[in-house]
């Protein structure tokens, strides 16, 4: 039954693999067998993931990419086909979280909004057109969009980053639905908060600093997505598409929305 998680003689894809939950996945991929195109902005945190799964034994290439660029996107699905001969899998993971900034509406700008849904929507969206292609050719592949708890529920005054989560999840259910006749299932990943360097950003101060709200009591980490990418990816999901998979300690479950008040009102006798 174990043999359905090997990603033995596959090719995936993933941006925003150089650090946080990306490069968790990565190391999870490449502990599964994964040949790993790892795309992001900055050069040396993806060279970095690259040695890393280089040291396992497996084959490896760092792109540095903008997502918002669709040009660049076209070149980064490109050259991993012509380093590597196919794409399997996509993972659209890259996005902007310290770009966040936490405003009344009227206070936001133009250009904050556009950054936001540009980097998580929009990359995404073009990652998705430049490898369905690909894949569509081979009749198989896998596309997997990360989304966030904030694509399901509302954040007091994170508009870009709810909003934009939220398309994922959308785009996630129409790229099932239209490419599953070309043998290509797409499946949402909905982590719940989980600290990384990327979330000490302006929003920080609107989610949660401990676990004690969730049923499970304790905040996720990284590591915690990589076995769910990984059965992701592999043939063991061959029949799930168009799907969310929640990885939120029970927060959404238990109906508790992280908004710094508690969640728990005293009762009276």
């Amino acid at each position: 039954m174990l043999d359905r998680l090997s990603m033995e003689g596959r090719v995936v894809l993933i941006t925003g693999g150089g650090t946080g939950l990306g490069l968790a996945m990565v190391r999870a991929l490449a502990r599964a067998g994964a040949t790993i195109s790892i795309a992001g902005r900055r050069q040396a945190p993806i060279d970095a993931a690259a040695a890393e799964v280089e040291a396992l034994g497996r084959k490896s290439l760092a792109i540095s990419t903008d997502v918002t660029n669709s040009a660049q996107v076209d070149h980064l699905v490109a050259a991993t086909v012509e380093q590597f001969g196919q794409v399997d899998v996509l993972i659209n993971n890259a996005g902007a979280v310290q770009e966040n900034v936490t405003k009344p509406i009227w206070d936001i700008s133009d250009s904050e909004w556009s950054q936001v849904m540009d980097v998580n929507l929009t990359g995404a969206f073009y990652c998705a057109r430049a490898a369905a292609k690909v894949m569509s050719e081979r009749s198989s592949g896998k596309i997997i969009n990360v989304a966030s708890g904030f694509g399901l529920r509302a954040g007091r005054d994170i508009y870009m980053y709810c909003c934009s989560k939220g398309g994922m999840i959308q785009l996630t259910r129409v790229l099932s639905f239209s490419l599953a006749r070309y043998g290509i299932t797409a499946n949402s990943i909905v982590p719940g908060f989980i600290p990384t360097a990327s979330t000490e950003s302006d929003i920080r101060d609107t989610l949660p600093r401990s676990g004690d709200f969730l049923p499970t009591g304790k905040l996720g980490r990284p590591e915690d997505l990589g076995p769910l990418a990984v059965f992701l990816s592999s043939p063991a999901s061959d029949y799930m598409t168009g799907e969310m998979f929640i990885a939120d300690g029970g927060g959404l479950a238990g109906g508790i929305t992280p908004t710094g008040h508690a969640p728990v009102i005293p009762l009276e006798a």
